[in-house]
């Protein structure tokens, strides 16, 4: 199961990290693990190379986090609510193969 957790300041995602694999099929043809692949580089390459923010950013085989300052995290809002809303759709689709959690950041 793919974990995506979210770190909210009032409405806005400070961080979210994801880790697991989904299960939903083989490697090379899970279409879950690749639409939350997709999804979750395209929000980490837009804040990083388009935006031009600086998060700190961690990425490994199975595992992507990224964390904002409070400034960063306002300016990218509209990307980042656009992925939990995202994944929140792909959770009630795949419900055995992605599980959202909620947070609240403590600075």
């Amino acid at each position: 199961m793919t974990t995506a957790k979210f770190l909210f300041s009032d409405d806005t995602i400070i961080s979210f990290e994801l880790s697991g694999h989904s299960g939903a099929g083989e490697y090379g043809t899970d279409i879950v693990c690749s639409a939350v692949s997709s999804a979750v580089y395209m929000a980490a390459n837009t804040i990083i190379e388009i935006m031009k923010l600086n998060p700190q950013a961690e990425v490994r085989d199975g595992y992507l986090k990224l964390k904002m300052s409070f400034e960063d995290a306002r300016k990218s809002k509209v990307i980042t609510d656009g992925l939990y809303l995202h994944l929140s759709e792909l959770q009630g689709q795949y419900p055995n193969n992605l599980k959202l959690e909620r947070g609240v950041f403590d600075a």
